[in-house]
């Protein structure tokens, strides 16, 4: 596979102490070859006759000059599957007065009459004032949308609101129509020292009004990016479209960028009357938000897919080795797998799975049945290509009367919790799950594993993606990530795990995709291109674990032509 790669000409970073990245006119085989795309920040997504179109932030000079511009641009990818993809040249640059200092993060709706518009923050100047553009594709009939031209009257939407940091004023959602029929956006603000999801409304999305109060705002931190608001059946795998009815008993989701490295959401309902999002939960304290992902996946953004009827959603995943490393290797971020995402039963969590198109990449399938892990045990899972691979596995529990007692305080910091309860700490029920990547003498190894607790009121599983024991060089930012989701022995007494592996990305999936992990993760093997990395299932708890069915599969290239 082929890729036009990103390389870095320095080591500036972005403001939120990411890399930079830029391209470089030359072709390169890619180290990653199942469907991550390079580059950075997702700027906007749709599906639009028969194509689905990525945007996304990227800097074609490569460097980052403060005294001069940003230099960023909306890069431009298409796909007919989600899998292989063609890039193009970027859709929209920074020339014009109102985004001359860089064209940031926005969002793509389609309006009636199958009209594409692009809604972007543009930066008047090195202070990083924000406003907001539009742009309108300029062929509506070629099917790649190559080309876009940029409103006459931009900017359409200005930082005039008494006690807005101008500076913090950005990343319009896709637009929804509301009972009245107008159109509304919301836009990402610091607002008097605190988060806000500012509302605006149109007739037409070129002439906008700000509504007097905000979609919802918090003081839980001073500001909210890359938003993304969007409708949910609970119970339904299938997405629902924001510019059509939303039907009786839906609920909707804010989900906000925050800390420069959590993508978290609330699930609440849509208040016609009073033109605002209302949480079902209000949770003071930010940590306990649950999240997209609690791995190193940022600035999500989720769109409907008319043609499945189903929400899409993915996000950047930055690298986590050095500057040096981003030059040798040709890019500074990878974009994860897209994900199908819906509400579950209950209404209360989100879930998540890779899209049903990265099956089509799977070869040499293994299958293993009725394995038994009792504890201390290590079954090695052989027969696939262990760098480019998908792994599922359930693991059916026979007993819970050794779960230990859950702790709640761990919930406000579930990767301190993760280092402490390791995949070598023994445990009553867990820990059990992969362990990938893994060199010859397992110095270096990867471990994605559960653990299960009791609580006061059900169970509770712990889910962790350790890389502290991921690579033997230095200078890499290894941590444990965690996250805890609910178990219902009764009804569930199994708990799946789908890891898909990339090279140096490692996304999981736990619990059916109530908890996701994306992980970057550099072994020597990885590094050398030795191939010869091994990996097991394992249990290190005393309760035994019965493995009904493991698949497994080696994965192919996917396509990419620049």
């Amino acid at each position: 596979m082929y890729w036009q790669c990103a390389e870095i000409y320095d080591n500036k970073k972005d403001p939120c102490g990411m890399k930079i990245s830029g391209i470089h006119k030359k072709e390169e085989e890619s180290q990653h070859c199942i469907s991550h795309i390079v580059f950075i920040k997702i700027s906007g997504s749709m599906y639009y006759n028969g194509v689905y179109h990525e945007f996304y932030q990227y800097n074609p000079n490569g460097s980052y000059n403060p005294n001069i511009s940003y230099n960023i641009v909306w890069g431009h990818s298409v796909s007919m599957d989600l899998i292989n993809w063609i890039n193009l040249e970027p859709a929209i640059e920074p020339d014009t007065p109102s985004d001359i200092s860089g064209c940031w993060t926005g969002s793509a709706t389609i309006l009636s009459g199958d009209q594409p518009i692009i809604i972007y923050t543009g930066l008047l100047d090195i202070q990083k004032h924000q406003v907001q553009n539009i742009a309108l594709p300029k062929n509506r009939s070629d099917p790649y949308l190559r080309e876009w031209t940029k409103a006459h009257n931009n900017p359409v939407i200005q930082p005039v609101v008494p006690g807005l940091n101008s500076s913090q004023f950005r990343d319009p959602t896709t637009g929804w129509i509301g009972p009245d029929g107008l159109w509304r956006i919301a836009v990402g603000a610091e607002l008097n020292g605190y988060s806000a999801a500012l509302l605006y409304k149109s007739e037409d999305f070129l002439n906008w009004t700000r509504v007097e109060h905000p979609l919802y705002s918090s003081n839980s931190s001073n500001m909210w990016e890359c938003l993304d608001f969007f409708a949910v059946l609970p119970g339904s795998g299938g997405g629902l479209d924001l510019s059509s009815a939303i039907p009786n008993g839906a609920k909707h989701v804010l989900k906000v960028s925050m800390n420069c490295t959590d993508d978290m959401y609330m699930i609440g309902v849509y208040d016609l009357k009073r033109d605002a999002f209302v949480p079902d939960t209000v949770l003071d304290d930010s940590r306990l938000w649950p999240r997209i992902d609690y791995g190193n996946f940022y600035a999500s953004k989720s769109f409907f897919d008319s043609k499945h009827g189903r929400r899409i959603i993915w996000a950047w995943s930055s690298e986590t080795d050095s500057s040096s490393d981003d030059v040798a290797k040709g890019w500074a971020g990878i974009h994860s797998i897209p994900r199908t995402i819906w509400l579950d039963s209950h209404g209360k969590q989100l879930l998540q799975w890779p899209v049903e198109e990265i099956e089509s990449l799977r070869t040499n399938e293994i299958n293993h049945q009725a394995l038994e892990l009792k504890k201390g045990d290590l079954f090695e899972i052989k027969g696939i290509e262990t760098l480019q691979a998908d792994v599922e596995i359930d693991f059916e529990l026979t007993s819970i009367n050794d779960a230990d007692p859950f702790d709640p305080s761990w919930l406000f910091d579930t990767e301190k919790h993760c280092r402490e309860a390791g995949a070598s700490v023994h445990g009553g029920i867990g820990p059990f799950g992969f362990v990938i990547l893994a060199s010859d003498n397992m110095e270096e190894h990867t471990d994605v594993h559960f653990r299960v607790y009791k609580s006061q009121q059900n169970y509770m599983v712990l889910m962790c993606s350790d890389l502290r024991r991921s690579s033997l060089r230095p200078g890499l930012y290894t941590p444990a990530y965690g996250g805890f989701f609910e178990f219902d022995f009764e009804k569930e007494r199994k708990i799946s795990l789908r890891t898909l592996i990339d090279r140096s990305a490692v996304e999981s999936f736990g619990g059916g995709g109530r908890v996701c992990i994306m992980a970057r993760v550099y072994p020597v093997a990885l590094v050398d291109d030795i191939g010869c990395a091994h990996m097991y299932a394992f249990n290190n708890g005393s309760a035994t674990v019965i493995v009904p069915q493991l698949r497994a599969w080696s994965m192919r290239r996917a396509q990419a032509s620049v």
